[in-house]
């Protein structure tokens, strides 16, 4: 397709392919712009019910008018080739944002805000995407979000069937890792149970998403397709707030109610859930997010102690075994003399300080690196996504690596728990990215020019 033209659009390059067609920049020569044009492959062309579906694609986008979602210009026909016309959208998906480490909390907020506004329009128009996933929301380089790909909706106001296509399902349950986990990690437990859908099943999986951006995972793996549809119907979360630290118990609590199993538990419009994401970008900008219920955190504690000795180090056995056996010793001494429990107070006051000290080893440890880190003259910035240690440096030298090596050692070797940290070094970057860098949360050290 690429260098040929169909009616005023000039393909000029393949931008991605998928099960309901392939898409392409073009330049419309009329208009002088560029275009997004979805081509449905050859093979299926002359599969009336894939037909049907193409046009319903274009119906269900051009039937809602709102910033975030994709304009459609024309559904047309050049010979035999049926393509649709829209606006071409100029960024990255949001599972691209996600595994580059490019989303901060604050703009993972913002973006859900706008997406699930556009959704609650889209229902308000009697249309169920049906297959909300990061790979469908786009996000332009000024920072607008863009729900593409309609191909799945369902018009819930035409007495369209409620049941899952079988052949879909079919699709969607191959064992290519790449189709399956792409759709069916972000299935709604009715769809995954094949049963009827409407728009609090995008609900849930714009839960997921919100969950995807939140903590760089999704809530919801399997070994194989089945696996994850058996463990979206029936299986919980991990809380958000155990995998990365610092998120608003506002932001879990919008989480776990998008993810309710039951649909009528669920929240029941989309405006409820930017409503409340509203209130978590207050929070966040403000800096004053509210604490959690003490139950809650009751509950979080419980959840964390079994997983402390996962990934415990020599050093962290260690520390445990030692303040374990001095604090056993001093407790019966303590007991023993004064006659009673409220001898044991000061040892719990004791074990909480030791306990938050094993929890904090991993920031002080990441602190400690930057620290050093900063004093070679070389480094501009050193910031953290997660495990990884991210370091711009300016020039560097042999020496510079050797050294940085050496801090990174000593950081990982230092670790009471957990993965060890991994290291990037960025060389000569440009200012504009070096800005962005230093723009997204997690920046330790940034040198004065």
């Amino acid at each position: 397709m690429i260098g040929t033209r169909l009616k005023n659009y000039e393909v000029e390059d393949l931008l991605g392919k998928g099960g309901m067609g392939a898409v392409y920049r073009a330049r419309d020569i009329k208009l002088d712009r560029l275009v997004a044009l979805k081509v449905l492959p050859p093979e299926l062309m002359r599969d009336e019910e894939r037909r049907r579906r193409f046009v319903q694609e274009a119906k269900a986008a051009s039937a809602v008018n709102h910033p975030a979602i994709t304009q459609i210009y024309e559904i047309a026909d050049e010979g035999e080739i049926p393509f649709i016309a829209m606006e071409f959208v100029d960024g990255s998906t949001v599972r691209q944002l996600v595994e580059r480490q490019e989303l901060d909390i604050l703009s993972g907020v913002e973006v859900g805000m706008q997406v699930a506004e556009a959704l609650a329009r889209a229902h308000e128009a009697g249309i169920v995407h049906r297959d909300i996933k990061s790979d469908n929301i786009m996000v332009t380089r000024d920072g607008h979000p863009k729900v593409l790909d309609f191909g799945l909706a369902k018009l819930i106001d035409v007495g369209a069937d409620d049941d899952m296509d079988p052949d879909l399902l079919q699709t969607m349950t191959m064992t290519q890792a790449g189709l399956v986990m792409g759709t069916v990690a972000y299935m709604s437990p009715e769809q995954a149970r094949g049963m009827p859908v409407d728009s609090r099943s995008d609900i849930f999986s714009f839960g997921i998403v919100l969950y995807e951006m939140a903590t760089g995972e999704l809530p919801f793996r399997g070994e194989s397709a089945l696996d994850t549809m058996h463990a979206i119907a029936f299986d919980e979360t991990r809380p958000i707030r155990t995998i990365r630290s610092g998120l608003p118990a506002s932001l879990q609590r919008i989480v776990d109610k998008c993810l309710e199993k039951d649909s009528e538990k669920r929240y029941q419009t989309l405006d409820l859930v930017v409503a409340d994401l509203r209130k978590v970008r207050k929070e966040l900008e403000s800096g004053t997010s509210s604490a959690a219920p003490l139950l809650e955190r009751v509950r979080q504690i419980g959840e964390q102690i079994p997983s402390i000795s996962k990934g415990v180090s020599g050093r962290g056995m260690f520390v445990i075994a030692f303040w374990g056996l001095l604090l056993l010793l001093m407790s019966i001494a303590l007991v023993s003399e004064s006659g009673g429990l409220p001898g044991l107070l000061p040892m719990i006051f004791i074990g909480f300080l030791v306990f938050r000290h094993f929890r904090g080893r991993r920031m002080k440890q990441m602190k400690r690196f930057a620290k050093k880190a900063s004093k070679l003259k070389e480094v501009q910035l050193v910031t953290f996504q997660g495990d990884t240690l991210i370091l711009v440096t300016r020039e560097p030298k042999a020496k510079t690596y050797v050294k940085l090596n050496s801090l990174l050692d000593s950081a990982n070797d230092g670790l009471y728990q957990g993965v060890p940290f991994k290291m990037q070094v960025r060389e000569d970057i440009e200012e504009d990215e070096l800005r962005s860098l230093a723009m997204q949360a997690g920046v330790q050290f940034l040198r004065d020019k």
